[in-house]
């Protein structure tokens, strides 16, 4: 008998192993294909991995370092729970299989503000792969061309994005939530909505049913409008109306006119924030936004939107005459500090243009935060190559040019 016990502990303890062994090994190499799936775009840091008999996989420490950005993503933990050990192991060997139950918990989400991590808040230079203006576009000081950005959020006191997030799929739905400490939160409940992993691609299989997406902002709305009207120089009513007149612009460029009710229902959201709750069908034109023939027939379907508990009646988008925005006089000079052309600086450059700077000494920061002077020797489709001076000779150092975020030229400035 008690050799049978004894067995029995022995298989007992060999297959924890066995399992603990597997669930390591299989998680490494999918980490591995989703860090390679993802190197065009930035750098996956997996951190360390455990997991539970219950069929756990915890993910600590990791981290992700966007091209686009200075400054990485932290995740303190990232825990994915399918119920089984059984069901553990299908997904990690062939996550296509993936259970119709698991749920995805993110905890220790923080993004440390720089103020020069992002060209623009709310869109890249004003305007879409098309030439179109933005929607979207919140102005924060005299010139409307400069948009709220990341050192607009450091100077209102928010230095970093912090928080949790949540994902968890059912054989009947999908929902995902993300609760921030200072900037409020998001709330997505999809019906019939699946997640599917194909060569380390992930996609959402929709239903026949909209997504419901709600937005609470957590004061955040209040705090912009005050700062970005202060900026500006006019009443924080004044401000909004900016906001909304940006808003008709964008979309008249785009053939469409909005109806009364949604350009109040944007104002009001810009100067009291709140919660709004909107639906949305990702794979309709306009994400589903009802778009009427004619504006003035009074007649058509409305956009399902609530405003803190309360629907929203007449929201809608209709057709227009597309209107060609002209470029005003005032936005010929870029928004940029004016060059001294008697003394000599760092000035930032284009970087599709740096090959006109050969042989010119270039300052280049990297996305891992790593600055690097030199000579220039040579620019690539694909990289730039720096020069530098090491103990009498020189040591060309070849950077990817998608890792690059920053490109500065030491030159005199130019006559104004």
């Amino acid at each position: 008998m008690k050799r049978l016990l004894a067995t029995l502990v022995i298989l007992v303890l060999m297959g924890f192993a066995a399992f603990k062994a597997g669930v390591w090994w299989l998680a490494d190499q999918r980490m591995a294909e989703a860090r390679q799936s993802l190197e065009p775009h930035g750098v996956l840091h997996r951190g360390s991995i455990r997991s539970g008999i219950e069929g756990r996989l915890v993910l600590n420490d990791a981290s992700w370092q966007d091209f686009e950005l200075t400054q990485p993503l932290d995740i303190a933990r990232a825990e994915l729970d399918t119920g089984s050990p059984i069901s553990l192991l299908s997904a990690l060997f062939d996550p296509a299989s993936l259970p119709a139950q698991w749920t995805l918990r993110l905890d220790g989400l923080d993004l440390t503000l720089d103020p020069t991590m992002l060209r623009n808040w709310v869109t890249a230079e004003g305007a879409n792969s098309d030439g179109d203006p933005a929607l979207f576009a919140l102005s924060c000081a005299p010139d409307p061309r400069q948009q709220l950005g990341s050192g607009d959020l450091i100077r209102m006191g928010i230095t970093a994005l912090a928080g949790d997030g949540f994902v968890r799929q059912t054989p009947d739905k999908l929902h995902a939530e993300l609760n921030t400490i200072t900037t409020g939160s998001l709330e997505l409940d999809w019906p019939e909505a699946r997640v599917r992993v194909q060569d380390s691609e992930v996609s959402v299989a929709s239903g026949s049913d909209p997504m419901s997406l709600t937005v609470r902002d957590g004061g955040l709305m209040r705090r912009i409008a005050a700062y970005c009207s202060r900026e500006a120089g006019i009443e924080t009513g004044d401000w909004a109306g900016r906001a909304v007149e940006s808003l008709a612009a964008g979309l008249e460029a785009r053939g469409l006119a909005a109806s009364g009710q949604l350009k109040a229902l944007y104002r009001q959201w810009l100067l009291e924030g709140g919660e709004l709750t909107v639906s949305l069908q990702p794979d309709q034109p306009m994400f589903g936004i009802p778009v009427r023939p004619d504006e003035n027939n009074g007649e058509g379907p409305s956009w399902p939107v609530r405003y803190n508990g309360a629907g929203v009646p007449d929201v809608y988008l209709a057709e227009a005459e597309p209107v060609v925005q002209e470029t005003p006089e005032v936005a010929v000079e870029p928004v940029v500090p004016r060059e001294d052309p008697e003394t000599e600086s760092w000035y930032p450059a284009d970087l599709e243009n740096a090959g006109q700077w050969i042989d010119r000494r270039v300052r280049v920061t990297l996305s891992n935060d790593n600055v690097v002077e030199g000579r220039l020797v040579s620019v690539s489709e694909r990289e730039l190559e720096v020069a530098r001076v090491v103990a009498g000779g020189e040591v060309a150092y070849p950077m990817l040019i998608r890792a690059i975020v920053d490109f500065e030229v030491w030159r005199r400035g130019r006559a104004q």
